[in-house]
């Protein structure tokens, strides 16, 4: 049975679901979008997706063509519609449909997309073992030319990374700023732990502020964890105690080396093993 994709208002057959190749979000990548997690047929952190979306299709002067609550309603519909119990939500927003032009003001119908379906996951074995990351030539995004804060459907950036990443063996690869300091990696936010202080990039490094990202540092500071937002650079990495990624498929997974260097024993750490597992209690509750 073919999935059913939310599209223009309503539920279709996957096959049916298709729009204009003059659609800028094709052409140009103009458009916004949020990738959510489902955990037991309800759909994880749903009331801060939306509204991360709104506010990214605000910042680029896109006017999304149903309210917020129509738009959390239309998620839980896809949801229910393919019986997604544990999977994951792609959801899309277009400018529409106009020219071969640059032009924003020549579109029209700007095109509402959810996908709801399983989710691959890292292997077990990344979990137990920890990942291994190198440091990718291609730098994150300036923030004066786009802020990180806006999740646009043009991810080249981190898709350039991320093959760098892969030519060297690594499912990701770390992103630095223009400045040389940690940003964060291709798909996922990152943390280290130095004695006993959890520290990750501020939002001013150039990250998007993941909502995992945010999940986990409440969850850090509700069970006593001291918790720092600060500049970092790759030094920092080497030698800290340990190290994980935060991201929505992700979750919350080590990492033992960077570029060579092991990361603390080399293990993923009790902090990390802790962390991960107040998360799955929290998406599990």
């Amino acid at each position: 049975m073919s999935l059913q994709i939310y599209l223009a208002g309503k539920l279709v057959p996957q096959e049916q679901a298709v729009v204009s190749v003059f659609d800028h979000g094709l052409l140009y990548g103009d458009g916004v979008f949020e990738g959510i997690r489902v955990y037991g047929g309800k759909v994880f952190l749903e009331k801060e997706h939306i509204v991360r979306l709104y506010e990214s299709a605000h910042s680029i002067r896109l006017q999304i063509p149903i309210t917020p609550d129509e738009m959390i309603q239309a998620v839980r519909d896809t949801v229910a519609a393919n019986n997604i119990v544990d999977g994951y939500v792609r959801l899309v927003v277009t400018r529409g449909a106009g020219t071969l032009g640059i032009d924003p003001a020549r579109t029209s119908n700007p095109q509402v997309i959810i996908i709801a379906d399983t989710i691959s996951l890292y292997p077990k074995e990344f979990y137990d073992n920890g990942l291994k990351l190198v440091t990718a030539s291609t730098i994150r995004n300036h923030s004066g030319a786009l802020s990180p804060r806006i999740k646009s459907l043009n991810y080249l950036n981190n898709i350039m990374a991320k093959i760098e990443g892969a030519d060297a063996g690594t499912v990701e690869a770390l992103m630095l700023n223009h400045k040389g300091e940690v940003a964060e990696c291709t798909g996922d936010n990152i943390f280290i732990v130095k004695g006993g202080v959890l520290k990750t990039p501020p939002p001013d490094a150039g990250i998007l502020e993941g909502l995992t990202r945010n999940a986990v540092m409440k969850l850090a500071r509700d069970a006593g964890i001291e918790v720092r937002e600060a500049p970092m650079v790759r030094h920092d990495i080497f030698i800290a105690d340990e190290c994980f990624l935060t991201g929505t498929a992700a979750e919350v997974i080590a990492v033992v080396s960077l570029d060579g260097r092991t990361i603390g024993s080399g293990k993923p750490g009790p902090v990390t093993a802790k962390l991960l597992d107040l998360f799955r209690q929290r998406t599990r509750a």
